[in-house]
């Protein structure tokens, strides 16, 4: 006889209806093989009509380049570089105003303290 009862001991679990919800057991062993082998072939995808696939890291259209390929490259990079160009203007803009805003700022400074000595300098000879 225990002394503080059996209640520590778990219920029994009723059994499972099936090992597995998959159907993948269901199939052959070839068909398993190329559904989850390890050859998963190149990633592919289509973007506005166009097939590309990843091939030695970079994506490269699966049809092959054609004219238009071409121009539209040579006209986007020339955007970017134009773009960047501009980027970079803006960026020698923002740093010479910041350097005309800190020099002002030291002037006013230095003007305000001026003006403090001299009204100093005045309330003395009062």
């Amino acid at each position: 006889m225990p002394l503080f009862g059996n209640s520590f001991s778990p219920k029994k679990t009723p059994p499972r209806k099936w090992a597995s919800l998959s159907n993948l057991h269901l199939l052959d062993r070839s068909t398993r093989e190329v559904e989850l082998g390890l050859e998963y072939g190149t990633p592919t995808m289509n973007l506005t009509g166009q097939n590309l696939k990843f091939e030695n890291g970079h994506w490269v259209s699966e049809s092959g380049s054609f004219p238009g390929d071409r121009r539209e490259l040579q006209r986007l990079r020339k955007r970017n570089q134009q773009l960047e160009e501009e980027n970079n203007l803006l960026r020698l803009k923002v740093d010479i105003l910041l350097d005309m805003l800190s020099e002002t700022t030291a002037e006013s400074h230095l003007l305000e303290k001026e003006l403090e000595e001299l009204k100093q300098h005045t309330r003395r000879k009062k």
